[in-house]
């Protein structure tokens, strides 16, 4: 089972517009939780199929804890 080994804290301002947490296992991005600005959305991306919840929902509480919660302009 995977867990969360360390995370990077990411911006882009290329394709999209924000700011979000990279989730690492080893060198393996797990999964990515970001924050877009230009669609003032909050979305997840798995890069490895059938993670556990409980590291979904950690990461997920490491991104509120980390990043600002308010939409940028």
């Amino acid at each position: 089972m995977a867990k969360i080994e360390r995370y990077i804290i990411a911006s882009d301002v290329g394709d999209r517009d924000g700011i979000g947490i990279e989730i690492y296992s080893g060198n393996d991005m797990l999964l990515e939780v970001f924050r877009d600005d230009s669609k003032k959305v909050r979305e997840v991306t798995l890069y490895r199929e059938n993670l556990d919840l409980d590291l979904i929902e950690e990461s997920i509480e490491l991104f509120k804890r980390e990043i600002p919660w308010e939409f940028q302009d």
